[in-house]
């Protein structure tokens, strides 16, 4: 019942001043145009959070997506570190054996060998498939 009378008192608000709706002008109440402006803020006030919690979980997102790229790439930076070590210290190796005339020969040898095998191997499968 209380529906039907705030039904009556906003159309009978929305239609007071009936001379300036036959002038062409409706002139709202200011109770009424106040409550339509306060819907349309709330609205608006709704859309506005929605939209603040989706860029609070993009921005979460991409911090999460940030760090697991700095230990992704501070694991890449680490075994490029034991990399370096580990080419410096054969280096080292290769030095100290290309320094004595019997290693560098040891090492020819050992080269003519495993170019040797490869050759065979290759031919052996070119071979086998013709």
């Amino acid at each position: 019942m209380s529906n039907r009378r705030e039904h009556r008192v906003s159309r009978s608000a929305l239609f007071d001043d009936y001379d300036g709706l036959e002038e062409g002008g409706l002139k709202l109440s200011s109770s009424y145009s106040h409550e339509i402006k306060e819907h349309d803020n709330d609205k608006e006030m709704d859309n506005l959070k929605e939209r603040v919690v989706f860029l609070k979980r993009l921005t979460g997102d991409i911090h999460e997506e940030v760090e697991s790229h700095n230990r992704l790439l501070d694991r890449m930076g680490n075994g490029m570190d034991a990399t370096r070590g580990i080419m410096s210290g054969t280096m080292d190796r290769f030095k100290m054996v290309f320094e004595k005339k019997s290693n560098r020969r040891m090492c020819t040898l050992v080269v003519a060998f495993v170019v040797s095998f490869l050759i065979i191997y290759y031919l052996i499968r070119v071979l086998m498939r013709g």
